[in-house]
Parts: C-alpha cells; sequence; structure tokens
C-alpha cells in the first residue's frame, strides 16, 4: 500500500508500562484503550498488555469491548459510556463491568435481575467535579444506602474523574479529591463491601499519587505521552506510534513559487518541494501546517503550505530527496523524533486528539522486537 503507515512500536509499550509499574508500586493498572487504543490498535495493545499482566482494561462501548472478548482478552473490562438497558444482559454475559452513573439506570438493573436473575458488575460513578456523567455528590448517599439495600445491583467498584489533573494548579482536583473522600466515608459508614475504589488517572499518577487508592487508570501515558506540559516529566517513556508517509513526487521551483491552497506559502529561494502522500482526511493535524515541519534523514524541513485532503508538500531546499523514502510526521525513528507533545503544543490541542485521529487510508504495521 502506497500512503501513510502508523508503525505501533509494541516493545516501547511494555516498556511504558513497566515505567508506570514502578511509579504507583503495588497498585494495579486499569489500561485505557478505547478509540482503538487511542488510534493505536486496541486488540493488540491489550493483548500485549495482558501478556504483561494486566488485569483490567477500560473502553467506551459495548462494541469496544465485545471486540476485545472475541480477541481473547479475558482480563476484566469497564465500559465508560452510560449503562443502557440494550446491552446490560450482554455486559453480563460478556462477564464486563457497566458504570452506574445515574440514579435512574438503577432500575435497569433492578429488571434485568427480576427478568433474568442476572446481576452484572457496576462500578459507581460519582461527579466530584467534572459536570458530566456521574451521580451528583449531593446524592451520593441516598444512592449507596440504595444499593446497600438492593440485592439486585452487584457493585465492585467506586470512582470519579478528574478535570484538572494535568494542569499546574492543583488546588481544583484536591478539592475533588475531598469531595471523593467524603463519599468513600459513606461507604465505610454503611459497610458495603466495594472491593475497587479509583480516581487517578495519567494525570494524577505524575502529581496527587494519594489518589491512587485500590485501582490507577492508565491511558496517555501508556502510549508514550504526557497529558500535558505542566505535569512533572518523570517518566522515561518511548512514543508507541512511528507515523511516516513517502514522498511520491519531487520537483524543482522557482523563488516565489506559491504552494497549495490559499497561497499561503510562497518559496523565498530556487528549492525542491516534495509531495507526501498523507493529508487531513488520514489524521494529519491541518493547523501543523503554520509552523510544523517533517523529518528526513535526520533533517528538519518544513511542511509547504495547507495540508490538503489526501497530501501535503515540504520545502526540501537544497535537498533532493529519493520519491518513495518515507518521512517522519510523528513518532521517533531514524530520521529523528517529532514529538506529540510539540505537535499539540505549538497548534494548541492535545496528544489525546492528535493520536485519536489517526486513521482514513493510514495502515497500523506492530511491530515487536
Amino acid at each position: 500500500m502506497i500512503g501513510p503507515k502508523a508503525i505501533i512500536h509494541l516493545d516501547n509499550l511494555v516498556h511504558n508500562y513497566r515505567q508506570i509499574k514502578k511509579r504507583v508500586g503495588d497498585v494495579p493498572i486499569m489500561a485505557v484503550a478505547k478509540a482503538n487504543g487511542y488510534g493505536h490498535g486496541a486488540v493488540p495493545i491489550a493483548k500485549t498488555l495482558q501478556d504483561e499482566g494486566v488485569e483490567f482494561f477500560a473502553v467506551f462501548t459495548m462494541e469496544e469491548a465485545q471486540e476485545l472478548r472475541a480477541n481473547r482478552i479475558d482480563s476484566n473490562i469497564l465500559i465508560f459510556s452510560r449503562l443502557n438497558a440494550e446491552f446490560a444482559e450482554a455486559a453480563n454475559d460478556l462477564d464486563v463491568t457497566l458504570i452506574l452513573s445515574q440514579k435512574d439506570d438503577i432500575e435497569i438493573l433492578i429488571d434485568l435481575y427480576n427478568r433474568t436473575g442476572k446481576k452484572p458488575k457496576i462500578h459507581l460513578k460519582i461527579d466530584t467535579g467534572m459536570t458530566r456523567l456521574g451521580i451528583a455528590y449531593k446524592d451520593a448517599r441516598s444512592v449507596l444506602e440504595l444499593i446497600k439495600n438492593s440485592q439486585e445491583i452487584n457493585c465492585e467498584g467506586i470512582y470519579s474523574h478528574f478535570a484538572t489533573a494535568d494542569e499546574g494548579d492543583p488546588s481544583y482536583a484536591k478539592w475533588q479529591l475531598k469531595q471523593f473522600n467524603n463519599v468513600l466515608n459513606i461507604v465505610e459508614e454503611l459497610e458495603l463491601d466495594i472491593k475497587y475504589r479509583h480516581f487517578s488517572n495519567s494525570g494524577a499518577i505524575l502529581n496527587l499519587p494519594e489518589s491512587n487508592f485500590d485501582l490507577v487508570r492508565v491511558g496517555m501515558l501508556l502510549y508514550g505521552a504526557f497529558p500535558s506540559d505542566e505535569v512533572p516529566q518523570i517518566l522515561d517513556l518511548k512514543p508507541v506510534m512511528q507515523y511516516i508517509a513517502p514522498i511520491v513526487t519531487v520537483r524543482q521551483v522557482e523563488k516565489d513559487v506559491y504552494v497549495s491552497y490559499g497561497g499561503k506559502y510562497k518559496t523565498d529561494r530556487r528549492t525542491h518541494i516534495g509531495v507526501v502522500q498523507c493529508g487531513f482526511a488520514d489524521g494529519l493535524s491541518r493547523p501543523w501546517h503554520e509552523n510544523g515541519y517533517v523529518m528526513y534523514n535526520k533533517q528538519k524541513y518544513k511542511i509547504a503550505g495547507r495540508i490538503c485532503m489526501d497530501q501535503m508538500s515540504v520545502d526540501f531546499g537544497d535537498t533532493v530527496p529519493n520519491i518513495g523514502d518515507e518521512v517522519l510526521l510523528m513518532g521517533q525513528n531514524d530520521h529523528g523524533a517529532i514529538l506529540a507533545e510539540e505537535i499539540s503544543q505549538t497548534i494548541s490541542t492535545t496528544p489525546y486528539v492528535l493520536f485519536t485521529a489517526i486513521g482514513g487510508r493510514t495502515e497500523r504495521i506492530f511491530v515487536k522486537e
């Protein structure tokens, strides 16, 4: 296939996992594999981590959970999306865990038990300040009392989600943690037997270790990038994805020649313009063209003009690259490094957006040395 390739280095994934394990010690890791493993390929990612001993995975949809189960991922799987009557019974049969994030959803579980006798595992989600999914903090006691008094509900865990754990000011995250601890006090008071308490994510692992509890949820750090530039860069991470694409044509052009849509780029001397077969339809972020570059033979070359849907132009200057050679768009290889963190900071986005956008005609190739 001629086009962009995402080379997924599973050995780097293992390296990152072991780095995180050193950080969190004996606390088990729930590996977040939603959105196709943050664009890296959920099944190979999960298989590799399961071989490393990971016993918990998280996805967002039932379909994602079914894909993992169909590919022999036997570890615990938590589904992050709101509980739905359509898949509650299937969750029980697949032995995957649902979240209870709204009081009304208790009726779904009660109805399922009354009809079938089935009790899928659930984790109760508390909204401590994200204002998204989750039982309202003020309703936590009443819901916990319902769980205690309802034989129809199999509550194995309780958790919440930080809104600002990857930012420099920890005050709001600490306030959320205080809220969560208050809810855990109610759990103790009611003598509820809940196996897992979890709150910590990639950002909190780095700057709020007191939130680790019985389980930590890790996504971005596994894939080799820090969630923001405001967290301590204290782990030796390696990029898991190497994004490359081929040069399909090269031409020499004169000074003052416009390149690509809108004429936003004009050559400042005689130069060589190469066309690389990768565009924003494949997941390459279009705003990166303004200050962006590719790596070729350990040198940086500017992106020349707007990134198109299917291809992009690069100003190679005096260099005459070989047609068919591949340039590095993101990640790290023998050409050099263009880290997701650098791109995201330059264009005011996040590595999450960059990784999950990779798609289109991109071929994923999985390697493990």
